[in-house]
């Protein structure tokens, strides 16, 4: 594909939470492209739950931040994305190449988007770009699993069973767990056989941990992938077996979270988090596990949307539903 010669082109932003608006902006020109950036014409984005926040008008420390939030930022708030190569100033990046991975300024709803080239890798260009987009949050998910350490025989409970969630329990149980627990609101049952969950529980988190009323029914390792509250990191305290590991995956919406020390020192816990780092390693890291779990190409993504109906997409998302576990929004 030739590098666009129109001076601009299409991009989604929100003009107001829960909000978005198509606008006409300039087009990133190739010969302004910094060392290591890559100019993408997207193809496919990933509804994250990460972004969620961001459309109900949350802060984000955007560079184009307007008064605390990034309204009419053109293409926020969206990061994982997959397109084709259209210039580069990063060597591992060639013109005409997929990649998938992070737009690194969260601004993939657009019809062309300058992204970090360490946050991209490229992957085969016959699976669907609404597909692919899956690799990104897979990866972020193996990085994660790998700050766990060995985790052979252990029981493990992840609570949310959303898209991340159900990634954490088929990657967590082809890690060596022994029992995956699958904790959530809605009733997963349909997909825990695609994604290795040995028990599924349809219950808000804190009913749950009430219930585990002897030792041996406590989970040596949780991962709290809801996010977006305080409330199940608590839970996830109250689960945890003694000497457990604690993972909080994901961008936190408060800036302070309540920990219950006295729980932390008594049960001897480990509470974890942290954001990927080695983003091309992991990435490639994830095209491998996709290739060597290709049963996970067809399960992940449950629902596609057209570009045109974002507002949609994204309505979509912040009401999860059974049945419906990655949103995908093809820009083709």
């Amino acid at each position: 594909m030739s590098i666009p010669r129109e001076n601009t082109m299409w991009a989604y932003a929100l003009t107001a939470p829960f909000q978005f608006q198509r606008f006409q902006v300039p087009t990133p020109e190739a010969a302004e492209l910094r060392d290591g950036e890559v100019l993408l014409a997207a193809r496919a984005g990933g509804v994250c739950g990460s972004d969620l926040p961001n459309f109900r008008g949350a802060r984000f420390p955007h560079p184009k931040d307007r008064g605390g939030w990034a309204a009419n930022v053109p293409g926020f708030p969206m990061h994982e994305v997959a397109g084709e190569v259209l210039a580069s100033r990063h060597p591992a990046h060639e013109v005409g190449s997929a990649v998938v991975g992070w737009a690194s300024g969260f601004d993939g709803i657009a019809e062309f988007v300058v992204s970090d080239g360490d946050g991209l890798f490229a992957y085969d260009a016959s699976l669907p770009a609404t597909t692919a987009v899956m690799i990104q949050p897979l990866a972020c998910v193996l990085y994660a699993a790998e700050q766990l350490g060995n985790i052979d025989g252990a029981t493990v409970a992840v609570i949310g069973q959303g898209p991340i969630g159900l990634l954490f329990s088929h990657v967590l149980k082809q890690r060596g767990a022994a029992h995956v627990i699958g904790v959530d609101r809605i009733d997963r049952s349909g997909a825990a056989k695609a994604f290795l969950v040995d028990e599924t529980v349809t219950a808000a988190a804190d009913r749950w941990a009430a219930e585990l009323v002897t030792e041996a029914s406590r989970p040596n390792v949780i991962v709290e992938a809801v996010g977006h509250q305080i409330s199940t990191l608590r839970s996830c305290m109250d689960a945890a077996a003694f000497g457990g590991q604690i993972f909080y995956f994901g961008i936190p919406d408060d800036v302070t979270y309540p920990v219950e020390m006295m729980t932390l020192l008594r049960k001897n816990l480990t509470l974890r988090s942290g954001f990927t780092i080695e983003r091309r390693r992991v990435l490639s890291d994830a095209v491998g596990y996709l290739s060597e779990n290709p049963d996970l190409i067809d399960t992940y993504v449950t629902d596609v949307f057209p570009v045109s109906d974002v507002q949609a997409a994204f309505d979509a998302a912040i009401s999860p539903k059974q049945g419906q576990l990655k949103i995908a929004i093809d820009m083709a």
